[in-house]
């Protein structure tokens, strides 16, 4: 009886919009096998730009700079990356730039003398592709949530710090629940091929992003269109070579805020403090920061 009178009062708000189910649905479903739905919010600006871990959600025309500087025990690294995102369709290419300077702080034990040695260069220049497999919203959309795939190559430079290929294929899931909370997360398998270091290197990856976004009508900062406090876990588990098995977990405290447009571009700066979540991560950082600027244009 229940399931009558439920499929008696679809049928009447379907008829009132001039829908049937089927209809309905064809309404909202397209692409490949009818999955993707044009009622999800990827791609429409919700989900804030990570720091550490990779973006997920469609970008149709994205700049963006960020440096990251990292500190544990005697080593100092500095990270300064320039990224362009472009977006075709459902599908965003991304072409990533970084420069990357690690100092090391030591004492001659004879004189006593501090040493200070410098290692830096251009990283590999990374290309990525990213699209949306299948999307669901739920009936009032409280749930909303995108299942993709990814796929990054980095080619090396030959410079000091970039001797290996690498290739990452991924899968994503941008989840958005009500109208603040989004949950963004990724997993991939990274593989490196040549003659330095970590030459055939395997590993797991690993990646979460949370943000709370804050309306500027909740706060009225000074042309902020919005504040997003965020929290992310970045971390990686090395699958073969001489330590399997190895995890490495970062954490980032940090916000963004989307400003007002200046002419066609729309700012949104970041900040974050980056610390380690488990001896793996701090083995290779005991503190840090990163800053970011995204420009949407």
């Amino acid at each position: 009886m229940m399931k009558l009178v439920l499929s008696l009062l679809l049928a009447l708000a379907l008829s009132g919009s001039g829908l049937t189910p089927a209809r309905a649905q064809d309404a909202t479903h397209y692409g490949p096998f009818g999955w993707l739905d044009r009622r999800s919010s990827y791609g429409q600006g919700d989900f804030p730009e990570p720091f550490l871990v990779d973006d997920s959600d469609l970008e149709v025309s994205e700049a963006r700079l960020d440096w990251l500087h990292t500190s544990a025990d005697n080593q100092r690294t500095d990270l300064a990356t320039a990224e362009v995102e472009k977006g075709f369709g459902q599908l965003t290419l991304e072409l990533e730039v970084p420069y990357e300077r690690d100092t090391a702080f030591s004492t001659n034990p004879d004189t006593g003398r501090k040493i200070t040695s410098v290692v830096q260069g251009m990283g590999n220049v990374d290309l990525g592709a990213r699209l949306p497999v299948f999307e669901f919203v739920s009936i009032g959309g409280f749930v909303d949530t995108t299942f993709g795939a990814a796929l990054e190559v980095g080619v090396p430079t030959n410079s000091p710090v970039s001797k290996n290929a690498e290739t990452v294929p991924k899968v994503f899931n941008d989840l958005k629940l009500g109208e603040h909370f989004t949950v963004q997360s990724i997993l991939g398998y990274s593989a490196l091929y040549g003659s330095g270091e970590d030459g055939g290197l395997h590993a797991f990856e690993y990646g979460f992003v949370f943000g709370y976004s804050i309306s500027h009508r909740q706060l009225p900062l000074p042309r902020v269109l919005s504040l997003i406090p965020m929290f992310e876990l970045d971390g990686a588990t090395q699958l073969n070579k001489d330590d399997p098995g190895h995890d490495s977990l970062l954490g980032n405290i940090g916000f963004r805020l989307n400003m007002k447009s200046i002419g066609p571009a729309e700012p949104r700066i970041g900040f974050g403090y980056v610390f380690p979540v488990d001896q793996g991560g701090r083995q290779e950082v005991h503190q840090g920061f990163v800053t970011s600027l995204v420009v949407e244009y």
